[in-house]
């Protein structure tokens, strides 16, 4: 039996589950976004990318713990719905590839600080909007076809960033790109143990699949660490840098278990008033829409599969759209990108989640793993161990082509602009620009101008204007 504070709190009786069931499922949910622990310092910080953003990797890590702790748990107590959150995917990689790049070209020396600053000013926009109940202008501004191309379109973009770090797909100077033949290097290995065990557990529906993918790997790359002779140094072709990358890459964890890194290197190390510059403006604005996207759709997803609306309406909805952004304004004082609502909370609530306390299990969860920090970072330096699930998440959010009206090309074009020219560009604010500008160019030329809002030419306006004035800059 519960005690009278948690049935006072959640209801559990009327909700018709038990505090056994509720951790359950909190562990479900956690067990199927534990992935972000290691994927998110690994892109913020650069190192699945062999470079360096100015991010530290310790200091990422913990504020993406605490962020989606803190943003979890307001979700629980001040919702009350079963919902986990963390920093998003596609909006970290807009972060690192498209706010950053921005900002460094705009000739600020601080480049990841403002790119903070562009969250959080995104993030107190979306508080704004939720408290004042506009949030639904601007996300019925985008037609339902951009907004699946969106998510399409990122999901391209982040498997083929995944296969490119892995080292399965290489550049070539013929075709740009190429796949690698050398299918036995250690890197190609493990990467294909991981992606293809995530795979084969996700089609048998176990819980957990990607993290138990990263876990395969880990233990591979292990193995293969002691099996492997040391490669000599000097290197130089494309297979022996392919080859020799597990043994100057992947290193042991000095220890399983230590006290979370230091927030010091980026707390509170946001640039709030280059942010508001012209040149970073737009990028304010496409997380702002990303950000609304993610968690509009996702409440609406998980909480028809849990029976939570009523008549087309989701109760509480306010709430649950403060705890995102309160998380996201939170996630970049601490040093993170957009923190948002996950889609993966529906395998909590597939498992019997239906209270708040479930976000509670989870959010207690994403503290604990902070004391994992060696084993974390051991695994989010080497990209093979991580890009499988890339990989796999890119496949799941290019399920949203089905979506779209691909019948009337009026919505059709402009989507797959979007769809293909994020990957292609290999800039997810570009591929939103070609899609949003088309839309608004066809729809007007097609005698459907009145079909859309307002808002919609004046973002069309506004990413002309990136073209013009900051796009060309970069080159």
């Amino acid at each position: 039996m519960p005690t009278p504070i948690i049935e006072q709190l959640f209801k559990l009786s009327e909700h018709k589950t038990t505090v056994r069931t509720e951790v359950l499922a909190g562990l479900t949910t956690f067990l199927t976004m534990a992935y972000i622990i290691f994927v998110q310092p690994a892109v913020l910080s650069g190192k699945m990318f062999g470079t360096d953003t100015g991010l530290d990797f310790g200091a990422v890590t913990t504020a993406t713990c605490v962020s989606a702790a803190l943003a979890t748990a307001i979700m629980a107590l001040y919702a009350r719905y079963p919902i986990a959150q963390a920093p998003g995917m596609g909006e970290n990689f807009f972060f690192v590839f498209s706010a950053l790049p921005a900002a460094t070209a705009a000739g600020f020396s601080n480049g990841w600080q403002v790119a903070l600053g562009v969250v959080f000013v995104s993030g107190v926009l979306f508080l704004i909007l939720s408290l004042v109940g506009l949030r639904e202008l601007i996300f019925n501004a985008v037609s339902p076809s951009l907004k699946n191309g969106i998510a399409a379109g990122i999901g391209l973009f982040i498997a083929f960033i995944g296969l490119q770090q892995a080292g399965v797909i290489v550049k070539d100077p013929g075709t740009a790109v190429k796949l690698n033949a050398h299918f036995a290097s250690p890197d190609l290995i493990l990467f294909f143990v991981g992606m293809l065990t995530t795979a084969i557990l996700h089609a048998r529906r176990v819980r957990g699949s990607i993290l138990w993918g990263i876990i395969a790997a880990t233990v591979l790359a292990c193995l293969l660490k002691f099996a492997l002779p040391h490669m000599p140094a000097g290197m130089s072709s494309a297979r022996d840098v392919s080859e020799s990358m597990l043994n100057t890459r992947f290193e042991f964890a000095e220890g399983l278990v230590a006290l979370p890194p230091s927030l010091g290197p980026t707390f509170l190390k946001i640039d709030v008033a280059h942010a508001l510059t012209p040149t970073m403006l737009p990028f304010v604005f496409v997380f702002l829409f990303m950000l609304t996207f993610d968690a509009i759709g996702t409440l609406i997803g998980v909480c028809e599969q849990a029976g939570f609306m009523r008549d087309n309406r989701l109760p509480r909805a306010k709430q649950a759209m403060v705890s995102d952004a309160i998380g996201t304004v939170a996630g970049a004082a601490l040093g993170t990108s957009t923190v948002t609502s996950f889609i993966e909370s529906a395998a909590g609530v597939e498992a019997g989640g239906r209270t708040g306390l479930t976000g509670l299990v989870v959010a207690a969860l994403f503290l604990v793993a902070l004391f994992f920090s060696p084993l974390i970072a051991m695994i989010g330096a080497y990209p093979p161990i991580t890009a499988p699930a890339l990989t796999i998440v890119g496949a799941m959010m290019m399920q949203n082509v089905a979506k779209i009206e691909w019948k009337d090309y009026t919505e059709s074009i402009p989507a797959f602009l979007i769809i293909i020219g994020i990957p292609l560009s290999y800039s997810i604010a570009d591929g939103l620009a070609l899609g949003f500008i088309s839309y608004a160019i066809i729809k007007a030329f097609s005698g459907r101008s009145r079909e859309i809002s307002w808002l919609t030419y004046a973002l069309a306006v506004v990413l002309v204007l990136y073209f013009v004035f900051v796009r060309s800059r970069m080159g």
